[in-house]
This record gives structure tokens, sequence and C-alpha cells, in this order.
């Protein structure tokens, strides 16, 4: 089920809604949680054992990994058991995303020495990685004795399966939500009043602009090498730099608005990354809860920057390729995640991760970062490293061919005026953030945002939902 499908904004949406605003307020962690399984069971099916599977294993370690106040639980038990839980979360999520991966390079290379080797192939899960990782935020945290284990597997099944950030993220550490778990928590009507205007900015972003863009981007992407030119390549990469943000970001608003309908405040996840003026700050901006989780349980335990230039070098490294590899199992993300990390060891190393004071500087750094961030995309998008290659290729080599029949046939007047309208954006303010501004500003421009988002843009989008012109969240696959 999706955010913009029918099914969930006409009718499962609003049965949850009044379900936990009419039943008594120790029946909300249950409502939310058995509605988020049946949420997931929806698109995921069979796979929803799998997911409760993993969610059992994780519960019953939680009193086991909790330190006591006197130090008489043996640390040694505790260490293998958060070893233990560790290695099967993460070994579910490596049969299930990357064993298929693994298995064709073995037989690409068994191939060369004339043999043959099977390939696994297995569905992916959704949102495989991100409960995995709530999963290991879970044990991690109360092992340290940042917070203590649930001891109510509805608590814990409200945290791990809610339905607005299970299938792509944010990405909630356990400690970020722990105390608004417990049932007897304040829900009021005024939830619902901050979070649907962030909810409805989110699927405005989705079906208006995101979805618009997105055969745009598939036309140009799959233009044959030979097909290629310079204005197919920047057209595409422009395009997709576009859709990806508003799709991604969308869902976010979505999550986040949904999360306040029912009483909880997830972590924002996107503060206008496009206007970062380093490489280092778009991280800060971008995808901000994965960012937060690798330098809170990779980055920070490999020793961060503590150790000297060298070993800080490393530790980037090591946390960027992990970055791409999380995406997919592709070579294509596996890049991608290289070529960041190495962008920001260049930043630190040189010194070019602080923000010029000076305007005209600053100016230049950050169209410099944009374009650095758009080439990363191409990697991103393209299908194999050959085909982002050629297109790379193309953007750096300027002819005067134009476009083709199916780019050209994509791109209507609509898209055309939307394209138009969503390149604005990168000439924004980094401040305000749009999403928090919309839903807890009573500023005349963050309500005049609201009142046209819930009319206009609404209206608009509920058209096009209805339509049925809408396709699943780019998010959804990894």
């Amino acid at each position: 089920m999706s955010f913009v499908s029918p099914l969930f904004l006409w009718y499962f949406m609003p049965a949850v809604l009044l379900a936990v605003l009419l039943c008594p307020r120790t029946w909300r962690n249950g409502i939310v949680a058995i509605g988020s399984l049946l949420f997931y069971a929806t698109g995921a099916g069979a796979f929803t054992l799998l997911l409760l599977t993993c969610m059992v294993v994780n519960f019953l370690a939680g009193p086991v990994l909790e330190p006591d106040e006197w130090g008489m639980r043996p640390v040694r038990r505790r260490r293998w058991t958060l070893v233990g839980v560790i290695a099967f979360d993460l070994s579910i999520l490596v049969i299930w995303k990357y064993a298929g991966f693994a298995t064709e390079q073995i037989a690409a290379f068994t191939q060369l020495l004339g043999g043959d080797f099977p390939v696994v192939e297995l569905a992916l899960p959704i949102g495989i990685s991100f409960f995995t990782f709530h999963h290991i935020s879970y044990v991690v945290d109360i092992y340290r004795g940042e917070r203590r284990a649930l001891r109510n597997p509805v608590a814990f099944g409200t945290y791990i399966a809610m339905f607005p950030q299970l299938a792509a993220g944010p990405i909630v550490r356990y400690r970020e939500i722990a105390d608004q778990l417990p049932q007897l928590r304040s829900h009021r009507l005024d939830d619902i009043a901050a979070g649907f205007p962030r909810f409805a900015l989110g699927l405005c972003k989705k079906a208006i602009i995101a979805d618009s863009l997105a055969p745009m981007v598939d036309a140009c992407f799959s233009t044959p090498s030979d097909e290629m030119t310079f204005g197919i390549a920047w057209l595409g990469a422009v395009a997709y730099t576009l859709q990806l943000f508003f799709d991604f970001s969308g869902y976010s608003d979505m999550a986040v608005g949904l999360g306040r309908m029912l009483g909880f405040r997830l972590p924002e996840n996107f503060a206008r990354p496009y206007a970062s003026v380093t490489i280092t700050e778009f991280w800060r901006r971008w995808h901000m809860s994965l960012s937060r989780w690798f330098r809170d349980y990779v980055y920070i335990p490999l020793g961060g920057n503590r150790g000297g230039a060298r070993k800080t070098y490393r530790n980037l490294c090591i946390v960027f390729v992990l970055t791409g590899f999380w995406h997919g199992a592709a070579w294509t993300f596996l890049v991608w995640g290289a070529y960041h990390g190495a962008l920001l060891i260049i930043e630190r190393a040189f010194g070019w991760d602080r923000t010029p004071s000076a305007t005209g500087p600053r100016i230049a750094r950050r169209l410099l970062t944009l374009v650095l961030v758009i080439f990363g995309w191409v990697f991103f998008k393209s299908a194999d490293l050959g085909s982002a290659l050629t297109m790379l290729g193309h953007m750096f080599l300027p002819d005067f061919e134009g476009l083709t029949d199916l780019v050209d046939a994509s791109l209507t007047n609509q898209r055309l005026v939307i394209l138009l309208a969503a390149l604005s954006m990168f000439a924004l303010p980094a401040h305000p953030v749009t999403g928090p501004l919309l839903e807890s500003s009573r500023s005349l421009p963050a309500t005049a945002l609201r009142v046209t988002v819930m009319t206009v843009g609404l209206a608009y989008a509920a058209i096009l939902v209805a339509t049925g012109t809408f396709s699943p969240f780019l998010y959804y696959q990894f």
C-alpha cells in the first residue's frame, strides 16, 4: 500500500486516525501496531512473517542486553548477546538484499574460467533496510544504557512497524522515540491540525512534481548510448536530481505529518540540501536520519575523527562505502558512495569543508557543490556503470544534436512548466525549511503557504491520485 494510493488516502488513513481519536488512549499503540502490520502485509505479503520473526528476536534480546544498576549482570553475556542479535539482523539483510548480487559476481567470475554457478534470485522485502537499522538502533541503545528495554510487545511493535516510517523512513533511532512510546500519552486535535498540512505538502511534492518529472527522467536515462547527447544527458541528470528530492522529501513530509497526527514526533530528514555550500554540509541536510544513524553506530564506534587524519579518512571511506551499498546491491551504488566519501575526504584534507564568509565565493561553492551532487546522482540512477559513464561523458562534451523523439515526446508543456518551477528551488536560501515552517509557524507567509497547499495543491494532487497518475516512491526499492 502506498501513501499516494486511493486505498490509503480514502480508507486506511482515515480509519486509523478515527480509531486513535475515538478509542481510549490506552488502545492507541495497539491500533497503530495492528494497523501498521496490516499496512505492511498488503504490500509485502508473506514477508510480514520475516518482519515478525526479526521483531520477536530483537524484543526478547532487549531485557538481556540491559545493564542493571548494581552491575551484577555479566558484561560478557551482554556483549555476546549484542553481537549475536546484530549478526542475526545483518544476516537477514545480507541474505535477502545482497545474495543475488554476490552470486551474480561469482557466476560471472566462474564463467570466465569455463564453469557455471547458480545465481540466487530473491525478492526484496519492502523496507528491509529501514527496519533492520531500527532493530540495530534498539539493541545498541539498550546495551549502551541510553534507554530501557521495552517489556510491552505492543509498544515495541509500534516503534518497529509504525506505518509512517516503516517502508522508507525516516530512520528513527530508539532513543529518539522511546519517551513517546508509553500508552498514556496525550493526543490532541491540534496534532492533526499541525500534521495534516505537512502530510498534504508531501503529497503535493510527490504527486504533482516528482511523478510529473518521472517520464522525462526515464526517457533520458533509457536513451541508447549511440543516441545520447549533451542535452539529453543534462536534462536527465537535472530532472532526476529534482525528482529524487521531491519524491523522497515528499515521502518524509508525509511520514512526519502522519506521525504527528498519531501523536509522535518523528525526526526531520531534509533541510534544503541543494542549498548546501559544501558536500559536508550536503550530508548534514540530505537524508539526515541515515547520516545520524551511520554517525552514531558506525563512524563514532570506529573512532570518528579522534585518531588523526589518516584514521578519520579511513572511517569516512568505510561509512560512505557502506552508505552506498545500503541503498542497493549494485556497483553503481557502491561507486556513488565511494564518490561522496572521496569528496568529503578532499574537502577535509584541504580545509574546503568550511563555508566561505564572502558572498561571491559562497555562491561559487554552492554552484560547484550542486554540480558535484548532480554528477553523483547519475551513478545513483543509472542501470550500470557503463551507462553512467556514457551519460557523464556526454555531459562534458557539448554538442548541438538536440533530443531524440522519445525524449522530446516526454517533455510535454505541463512537464516543462513543472520542471522550470522545480528548478527555482536551486536558488532558494538555506533557511527556512518548508516542512517544519508549515507545521509549526503561525507567521503570515507560513499561513499563506498552508492555505495554498491545503486548497489548490491538495485538490490538484487528489485529482492526479484519483486518475491513477502516480508511481511508487523511489526509496521503496531500498
